[in-house]
């Protein structure tokens, strides 16, 4: 089940929460999984950078958090999105909002699923399966 929350931001009118329930679902299914609780928590750049500090001992900004509280098979978390990150990347990388916003989505999955981003080869393998799921859209 995908639920949305907004912490310390508007409520952004034009995200589907049946639309990232059937998307998230796809991928799971692709990486031999099933689509547990994932909430999708969009906020600002000053609240995620908190999150960052309080819970991870950061002190920078991001994109997104990942809480993972996935069980056997199940993918399950807490996504926090920092939604002024998401805006940035989009005009630095001449993409849509909403390109960017579901790259940052299918990212914090990806890492529910096991992928991870450290080193150079792990970043690689994370975009080609970025770019993979964002093509189910």
């Amino acid at each position: 089940m995908i639920d949305i929350f907004f912490e310390e931001i508007e409520t952004l009118t034009e995200l589907n929460p049946d639309f990232y329930e059937s998307w998230l679902d796809q991928v799971a299914n692709l990486e031999k999984k099933k689509l547990g609780d994932i909430s999708l928590i969009f906020t600002s750049d000053e609240h995620l950078l908190t999150v960052n500090q309080q819970y991870l001992d950061h002190d920078y900004y991001t994109d997104i958090i990942t809480f993972d509280y996935s069980e056997d098979d199940f993918v399950s978390g807490d996504l926090f999105i920092s939604v002024d990150r998401v805006s940035e990347n989009a005009v630095e990388n001449n993409v849509s909002f909403l390109h960017e916003l579901n790259r940052v989505v299918v990212h914090g999955v990806l890492h529910l699923c096991g992928y991870k981003d450290k080193s150079e080869s792990e970043e690689q393998m994370m975009r080609a399966k970025e770019d993979q799921m964002l093509q189910l859209i």
